[in-house]
């Protein structure tokens, strides 16, 4: 899998975020109404990602700080067509290394119990419940986790 940095409002950015809206209305009944503001996944404060297999957009991941040393996972989707291959898996160890790199050493994220393979994935990458938070918080499926990201060593004067 290739991944690329796209803009949230890249057409193949759009295209896997419509999927995933219909996923959660297949799944809850509902679109994720979190707010979004396409401007949170611009550097410094933000990232937002596309996988490619064979040059086919399947995959995307995201993240935007909080600004307090936390950045929030969001936008995790793999298209039907990549699922079961690890596409998931690498997508988020991309989101993890980039939140490193920006100095952010925590990343948060909310899913909900009628994604358990999300909730599988997270957990054995790590995650581990975390206080709720966000739009979602009083949600009785929503499942929030977080993790502690090492973040790259200053190297040392000498």
């Amino acid at each position: 899998m290739r991944i690329e940095a796209r803009p949230y409002d890249h057409p193949h950015s759009q295209l896997l975020i419509d999927e995933v809206q219909q996923e959660y209305v297949v799944r809850y009944g509902t679109p994720d109404e979190t707010p979004v503001d396409p401007a949170e996944f611009l550097p410094p404060k933000g990232r937002f990602f596309v996988g490619y297999v064979d040059d086919r957009p399947l995959v995307t991941g995201a993240w935007r700080d909080h600004g307090d040393g936390t950045a929030e996972i969001k936008r995790m989707y793999v298209s039907p067509d990549g699922r079961g291959k690890g596409l998931a898996r690498r997508m988020l160890a991309e989101i993890e290394r980039t939140v490193a790199e920006s100095g952010i050493h925590k990343l948060i994220l909310e899913t909900g119990l009628m994604q358990p393979e999300a909730v599988a994935l997270y957990q054995s990458s790590g995650y581990t419940p975390i206080p709720a938070f966000g739009f979602y918080a009083g949600h009785e499926l929503s499942v929030h986790l977080g993790k502690e990201i090492a973040c790259p060593s200053t190297p040392s004067v000498t």
